[in-house]
């Protein structure tokens, strides 16, 4: 059955490099309030090198990697609005090359669950003894601003996932 645009085995390829990344990026902005330059440098790199083997096409290698360019300037908008931070602006932009464009409803359906999702975890956890388990953590003491990272990151491995197991 096919629920996903995107091809099946190329999302089983970026998997076990962009999982790790996915986690690094919600634990860091979960514990200190950031992303590092790091993970989405490596998370960019992810598509542009292993790409070039694992795409289809050259084409549609390339009009991929144009989703970099338009997704750091959909993520700085929001920054500039104040919606999220700059790391969070950077991790779109770098994981943009890994959606098809055709997936983009599914992925912002996606993420609208995960983010409230998301949302209502780490606030029921800030506010139970569950936070005692991560005491250090900054995300439990910045106000009302939210890690976004921990949705950032959890929509793009559910995404990958659907489309390793449901794609075409």
């Amino acid at each position: 059955m096919q629920l996903m645009a995107g091809s099946a085995e190329v999302a089983r390829w970026f998997l076990p490099f962009v999982l790790p990344l996915c986690f690094a990026a919600a634990y860091t902005d979960l514990s200190t309030m950031r992303i590092p330059n790091w993970i989405n440098d490596i998370l960019g790199a992810v598509y542009v090198i292993l790409g070039l083997f694992i795409m289809p096409t050259w084409a549609d290698y390339g009009w991929q990697l144009l989703h970099l360019p338009i997704g750091v300037a959909i993520g700085f908008l929001f920054f500039s609005a104040g919606v999220m931070g700059g790391g969070d602006a950077k991790f779109i932009g770098a994981a943009a090359p890994l959606v098809v464009l055709a997936d983009l409803p599914a992925l912002i359906m996606i993420y609208a669950a995960n983010l409230l999702a998301a949302f209502a975890t780490h606030r029921l956890a800030k506010h139970t003894p569950l936070s005692r388990l991560a005491p250090q953590w900054q995300s439990w003491s910045v106000g009302k601003n939210f890690p976004m990272g921990f949705c950032l990151g959890g929509t793009l491995a559910i995404y990958l996932a659907l489309v390793a197991f449901f794609g075409q």
